[in-house]
């Protein structure tokens, strides 16, 4: 079986819980799979991006507060939904619009790629290195008993998900809490990750045209690191 047929397979495994449209009956996941990245630290590429979209946030903030950009106000509908206080509980992507005003944090490659993109579209991103992952992702609404790993101060932290929060998992875990709140180190990116699991969470009036554009200049932006990229997407919504 070739990599892409490997990759088609997770991704058409993957699902999204009932109870999570119910809840927001908007959602919309696309998952990207992509393959082949040459390993590598932050560049003057991933540099570069990072300062458009930092000049793109400071343009949309000189007429509008972060919290009604209009897909931070979604988010933050979506996490009173599930009794999360977005005032104290920040959606990656109003986080990372909020940091983008004094600068983006530079982490490594595909990590400061897919948050500069994140933030030119208005989209909360994930991503998880598929060799530390364990299965295909799905995401329900926890129980309350779901142990989170995560750190804390430097050291090692077990947490316990909110009851009713969405959360994404693989087999072996939660990968992502509340959402697109805080992913786990466990499946982080580093220097030599080569093989990704993208996710995009989108919520009206956010389009899928968008959900697609923003995917399109994910895909193109790994591209222009090796010919030998790969990329498989599938979009998640209620019914599709």
């Amino acid at each position: 079986m070739s990599g892409t047929q490997v990759a088609q397979k997770l991704l058409q495994a993957a699902h999204v819980a009932p109870e999570i449209f119910q809840l927001r009956p908007d959602y919309r996941a696309l998952l990207m799979v992509v393959e082949g990245i040459p390993p590598g630290p932050s560049d003057d590429f991933s540099e570069a991006l990072l300062k458009e979209a930092e000049n793109s946030i400071k343009d949309k903030l000189s007429n509008c507060p972060v919290t009604e950009l209009p897909h931070i106000a979604a988010w933050r509908e979506a996490y009173k939904g599930f009794g999360a206080k977005p005032q104290k509980t920040r959606n990656s992507l109003e986080a990372l619009t909020r940091r983008a005003q004094d600068g983006l944090p530079r982490v490594n490659r595909l990590t400061d790629i897919y948050n500069a993109i994140s933030v030119k579209y208005q989209i909360p991103f994930g991503g998880e290195d598929l060799d530390k992952y364990d299965g295909s992702p799905f995401l329900v609404r926890a129980t309350g008993k779901e142990e989170f790993q995560t750190f804390s101060g430097g050291k090692p932290q077990t947490e316990l998900a909110a009851p009713g929060e969405p959360v994404w998992c693989d087999d072996s875990g939660i990968t992502c809490r509340r959402w697109n709140w805080r992913q786990g180190p466990r499946t982080a990116l580093t220097d030599d990750t080569s093989r990704v699991l993208f996710i995009l969470d989108a919520l009206e009036p956010l389009t899928d045209s968008i959900l697609a554009q923003a995917a399109d200049e994910l895909a193109s932006a790994l591209k222009r690191l090796s010919p030998e990229v790969q990329t498989v997407r599938r979009i998640i919504g209620p019914s599709i």
